[in-house]
């Protein structure tokens, strides 16, 4: 069908030939190379294009540097030139990938003293792309820790006082976890310490999204990532899974409530005066 394997991540290397631009014209059928969707053309600004499919599901993407396949040839999507601002003014005020209002001409601000603690740079990466904006609105930084077992001595650390605050978002925060353990240490006024009850942040994907029926249980002793790569069948290293599993989410919807929740409860804690 295709020439070649376009996902094989060497077709934008210099001597494959320029990337054809073509506008993202109403009912265009093109589709996502990094997730598969295929679409039509719902809707498009300067930065992202709405395709829905034949089941009537949307998906948002950006129009760069996403890459898109017409008829299995690769090209770049860019905004239609003519109606553009009509279009704009027509669909109301831009939303982020986290669904709040889009601040336009954002300025970059100096960082509040405040933080917010994410275990892994897999966490990091997920909440960068769906509230980077926000955050970067607030002048929050986000900043990923190598698990939580040390999280006492990190907050002692950090010296949390009012003005400057500390949140704290912990995969598998259960009861009787050892992950609630050591969050019940934490007793200062000026951290919070929430989290989501998946093993790992990739469950806080919707299986949906990546097109399998359900993340799959993973037999204790065997390492979760490479347990959920056996059981999907997924030939690939934990890292490439990740890129697929990233590239898949384009905004908020794409994420379980359980997670949604907690970041949202962090950033207002974190912003909120004190």
């Amino acid at each position: 069908m295709y020439e070649g394997d376009v996902l094989a991540g060497n077709w934008r290397r210099p001597g494959k030939g320029k990337i054809p631009k073509v506008p993202a014209e109403l009912d265009l059928v093109v589709e996502d190379a990094d997730s598969g969707f295929c679409g039509a053309v719902v809707a498009c600004d300067k930065e992202a294009v709405t395709l829905e499919d034949r089941f009537g599901k949307r998906r948002l993407f950006p129009l760069a540097p996403a890459a898109f396949l017409l008829e299995g040839r690769p090209v770049t999507l860019v905004r239609p030139a003519a109606a553009a601002a009509a279009a704009s003014a027509a669909a109301g005020p831009r939303r982020s990938a986290s669904g709040s209002i889009a601040v336009e001409g954002l300025r970059a601000r100096v960082a509040k003293e405040s933080r917010i603690y994410v275990e892994g740079v897999h966490d990091a990466a997920l909440v960068e792309k769906i509230w980077g904006h926000d955050l970067r609105v607030e002048g929050v930084v986000v900043e990923y820790l190598e698990g939580v077992d040390d999280l006492p001595a990190i907050v002692a650390e950090f010296a949390p006082e009012p003005g400057r605050r500390l949140g704290v978002l912990v995969d598998h925060l259960v009861p009787g976890s050892k992950e609630s353990r050591i969050a019940a240490r934490i007793t200062s006024p000026h951290v919070l310490v929430v989290g989501h009850p998946y093993i790992d942040i990739w469950q806080a994907v919707k299986p949906s999204v990546l097109r399998i029926p359900g993340w799959p249980d993973v037999p204790r002793g065997v390492p979760w990532k490479e347990g959920v790569l056996a059981a999907l069948g997924w030939r690939m290293e934990p890292a490439d899974a990740w890129r697929r599993i990233l590239g898949a989410v384009s905004s908020y919807t794409d994420l379980e409530p359980e997670l949604l929740g907690r970041v949202e409860e962090l950033i207002d804690f974190v912003t909120e005066a004190s």
